[in-house]
Order: structure tokens, then sequence, then C-alpha cells
């Protein structure tokens, strides 16, 4: 048995078992990854994959013990690699954080400004996608460390400290109606065009959740991941936009008036997640604490135990 087979199992799983896509990502051959698994199997004389033809259709029973203790094995090389780099080369490195558009946007830069200046030769990778992406990539160890809205809670292997709070603003055009009809609330919101992060995004099935309460039904006509995008389209007279509060800058949207929307909805919470099982650098504990002061290295550290 050798390592780079179980680098080649590995792979191929998380390719969705595309051989040549495995090849690529691992700059070799396809016959050469296919050939290296097939001696593998014959060495523990058990089938790891099923297959129709040459074509892998899905992972066996053993086969999956097998899939599960190599990306093990994988990560734990990643580990030692990285306790060697933290010791050799303290700030130097890479970090790669996946978000979703709004953190990005809107809450990480002050953290991302400062990582950058204290650290300057650690190379930042900022992946943006969906929660569930997010905490995918975070569990897959593409990422470091992830940051997003309450769908990343919901992952096993992740180990989730809660961050910071936020809520909802609603936004129009100057001389909206809205803006003028208070109280705000749910019932007026279903009386108007709606326009949201797509409710599989963040806060998106709080949100739902609560109309539901209520047994009413918004008139949702255009959804978006960027809340840039849905400020875009209300300024068009579209729809009234929701979105989270931090999003909303008096002076950047003065084309825009936000009503507070706290009232009709409960907070959300941003996680920063990592794996339970992954050795995380200096510099990853520092932009944690850069992001959410109150974990610090020692915090960080207790709730990983």
């Amino acid at each position: 048995m050798k390592l780079h087979q179980l680098k080649y199992v590995s792979e191929v799983v998380r390719q969705g078992l595309n051989i040549s896509l495995a090849a690529d990502a691992l700059h070799t051959s396809q016959p050469g990854v296919s050939k290296q698994i097939q001696l593998l199997e014959q060495e523990l004389n058990i089938q790891i994959f099923q297959r129709h033809g040459k074509r892998l259709t899905g992972v066996t029973a053993p086969g999956q013990h097998i899939v599960d203790l190599a990306e093990r094995v994988m990560r734990d090389m990643e580990n030692i690699k990285r306790v060697g780099d933290e010791f050799s080369h303290e700030d130097i490195g890479m970090l790669t954080i996946a978000t979703t558009h709004t953190q990005a946007r809107y809450r990480l830069p002050a953290a991302v400004k400062a990582f950058m200046e204290k650290y300057p030769d650690v190379k930042l990778n900022i992946h943006q996608g969906n929660p569930t992406q997010v905490a995918e990539q975070v569990e897959s160890g593409e990422a470091d460390i992830g940051i997003a809205t309450e769908a990343i809670s919901h992952y096993e292997k992740i180990l989730c400290l809660p961050a910071y709070q936020w809520n909802r603003c609603v936004v129009v055009p100057p001389g909206h109606p809205l803006i003028k009809d208070v109280p705000l609330t749910l019932k007026k919101l279903t009386q108007y065009p709606l326009i949201t992060y797509d409710f599989a995004f963040t806060g998106g099935s709080l949100v739902s959740s609560v109309f539901e309460r209520e047994g009413m039904t918004p008139n949702v006509v255009l959804t978006a991941i960027d809340a840039d995008v849905i400020k875009t389209y209300v300024s068009l007279g579209l729809g009234v936009g929701l979105l989270a509060g931090m999003a909303y800058d008096e002076e950047r949207d003065a084309n825009l008036v936000a009503l507070d929307a706290k009232h009709l909805f409960p907070d959300s919470v941003t996680y920063v997640g990592i794996r339970r099982d992954a050795y995380l650098r200096k510099f990853a504990y520092d932009f944690i604490q850069l992001l959410a002061p109150h974990f610090d290295r020692k915090a960080v550290t207790e709730a990983l135990k």
C-alpha cells in the first residue's frame, strides 16, 4: 500500500467518481490513477468502487471504510505539514476563507485589512458561496475557515463559534408609501413585490419560517445572493428589498431609504467554522480573533476540546 494510492482514492471521490477530473487535479494520467486504484484493491482483496465497464458508478460498503480512512490520512498528512510550517516559517503560508457574499463584502474587510498588515507574507484566499457550499469546503479541507450564518452549524465535523449577530432592514426608493406607513409589519410587506436573498442563502430559511408561522406568503418576485444586486433592482422600482442591515450604508446607498426590520425577525448568528480535526496555524487563530475578538486562541482550543 502506498500513500499516493490513498490520495488517488480520496481525490476520485472528491471529484464525483470522475477519474479524468481526478487525474487533472493530481497532475497525472487517467490510466495511472485507474491502475493504482486497481493495485490497491488487489492488495486489500476488496473492491473499493462499483463499476459499469470502465466507469465508476459508486463506492462499495467496504470501500466506504477505505475512503473514510484515506481522507483521514490525507488530513493528517496536511496537519503534519502545517506543524512543520508553523515552527519553521511562522509568518509564511496560505489561509483560505470560505464565506458568503454579504459577509465578504460588508463584515470581513476590516479583519482582512488588519490581517494582511500583520501577515504580509501569508497569501489570503477568499472563496464565496452559499452557507452549504461554505460548510462543504471547510468539511472537505478546501477552506481553513468558514464564515456563514446558521446552516454551517448543522455539520458535525465542523466546530462553529458564534462570532456576531445581525438583523435585517427593508430598503425602498425615496417617496415609497412604506416610509410613512409606520410601524412596518409583515402584513404590509406582503402587499408589495419583495426582492430578497435566495431562500437557500444567508438567513433565507429563517425569513421564510417567520412568514409561514404568521400564515402569510410574501410576494417574492426576485431573489439574489448579492445584496448589491438586490439594492440595484429596488432602485429600479421593481420591488422592496429585504436584506442584512450591515449591507446598507447611508452614504453609499443615498438613493435608497432603509427601514428597520429587526422587530419583525429574530437575530441571525454568523458563525466561524473550522474542522474539529484540523491543525490551525497561528495566523489562522489570529484571523478568527480579528473577526470575533472574544475568541482568542485559548478560547478556540477550549471549544475544540
